[in-house]
């Protein structure tokens, strides 16, 4: 999956935006963040580290562990909360399939509404 294409696949989830905050998007290795509108709270964070496309997503805390553990290609995430976000390093041992799956994950996560008690 290409960096556009990764964008492209996040965009599709309803009430997404991207956005460029810390980086000129022109300059190689740029940030790329894919937020939700109504809380503007970040689900995909895209960018290039040592010439290779990462992401990294939110996960529940248990999850994230085991996902670390399944695949050598997915890392707590890089300059973010090492408890609840993975990197993912594409091109490695993260099927697709599986990548398309936590991308959603990490969405469901920070669109949820708590509820009233």
């Amino acid at each position: 999956m290409t960096r556009q294409e990764l964008i492209t696949y996040c965009l599709t989830f309803g009430g997404s935006f991207e956005d460029n905050p810390f980086d000129d998007v022109s300059k190689a290795g740029a940030w790329t963040v894919i937020s939700h509108e109504s809380n503007k709270k970040p689900f995909a964070l895209i960018y290039e580290r040592n010439g290779k496309l990462c992401v990294n997503l939110k996960s529940d805390q248990f999850e994230a562990e085991f996902l670390r553990r399944a695949h050598k290609d997915i890392t707590p995430g890089w300059n973010m909360n090492k408890k609840n976000w993975n990197t993912v390093t594409l091109g490695g041992d993260v099927p697709e399939d599986e990548l398309k799956f936590m991308i959603k994950r990490s969405y469901d996560l920070i669109t949820a509404k708590k509820k009233r008690i």
